[in-house]
């Protein structure tokens, strides 16, 4: 298998079907291909990689997209204080020609705790920041061979004035940790044209116990970064009910259940404005490891 497989079918076509969110970092290089290649044989369009202290999202999809032909991948999201403008367009125009145009370049502004807390860079003003750095990266040079489209850029938006700037400077949004509800707003706040991808963990599982504990262990990862917290308070929780994790709460972020609410789970965020659908699969043993059978149910094949 190579990566200079031709494609026909465009980026954003690709987006019209569900894809798969997750963190690789615990498996080998070789069982992440391995995972690469099952979440391509079912079917999926899109495998978003995310980027915070693990592997390199950018050395990881060059990698991926060897060891696959059909299967897109997106970082999730890359940080843009890690990277001047110009060097950021070089990977994106890297991979997006090394892959056949297999490539969405996903960007964010991260959360204060990493960006000044742990490597100690101005977090001031993130969304003149990310208005700057795109305008940046238009004007920056790329002396390679380019690739036969430039990769889609989406970001990171939750807030309005960062989705507004997905719409009008980049190519759409990609919101995480959000409901139906953020949904149908992201959808009304950047237009019909601008692409809207949604994130959406899933515990394929009836027992409410089990679901609420491994959602639990999710919120706990994310709970104390201020731009999902501030989210979670505009879609209308409570500070009490996000910090002692309330029913109300959890069933609202984590779509738990049987095949059939699973599935209603995620075509609620269609219903509601979504373009494409990352599902995260959770283990409902609240384990790191890929729950296979919640994407066998979810699958484009099946």
């Amino acid at each position: 298998v190579t990566a200079m497989t031709t494609t026909t079918t465009s980026a954003r076509d690709r987006l019209s079907t569900t894809g798969v969110w997750y963190f690789t970092d615990a498996l080998t290089s070789g069982q992440a291909a391995d995972t690469a290649g099952r979440i391509e044989s079912l079917g999926y369009s899109t495998m978003w990689m995310p980027e915070t202290v693990g592997r390199d999202p950018f050395a990881h999809i060059a990698w991926l997209g060897s060891q696959t032909e059909t299967l897109q991948f997106a970082t999730g999201i890359a940080n843009i204080f890690h990277r001047h403008p110009g060097p950021m367009k070089q990977v994106a125009n890297t991979l997006a020609e090394q892959t056949a145009g297999r490539f969405v370049l996903g960007l964010g502004v991260s959360h204060s705790p990493l960006v000044a807390g742990l490597r100690g860079l101005d977090y001031s003003k993130p969304l003149t920041k990310m208005r700057e750095y795109l305008a940046a990266m238009e004007t920056q040079p790329f002396a390679g061979v380019a690739p036969e489209h430039e990769p889609l850029v989406l970001l990171a938006a939750l807030g309005p004035k960062m989705l507004e700037l997905s719409a009008s400077a980049a190519d759409g949004a990609h919101p995480y940790w959000t409901t139906p509800e953020h949904t149908v707003m992201a959808r009304e706040t950047i237009g019909p044209d601008a692409l809207l991808c949604v994130e959406q963990k899933v515990i394929l599982t009836t027992d409410a116990d089990a679901a609420r504990a491994a959602g639990n262990k999710q919120i706990d990862r994310y709970a104390a970064l201020p731009n999902y917290r501030n989210n979670w308070k505009r879609l209308g929780f409570t500070e009490d009910e996000i910090e002692h994790r309330e029913h109300r709460f959890v069933d609202a972020v984590v779509v738990w259940g049987d095949e059939d609410r699973v599935r209603a789970g995620v075509q609620a965020h269609y219903d509601a404005g979504a373009d494409h659908v990352c599902v995260q699969p959770i283990n409902p043993d609240g384990s790191v490891d890929i729950d296979w059978n919640v994407l066998e149910v979810l699958a484009p094949t099946s």
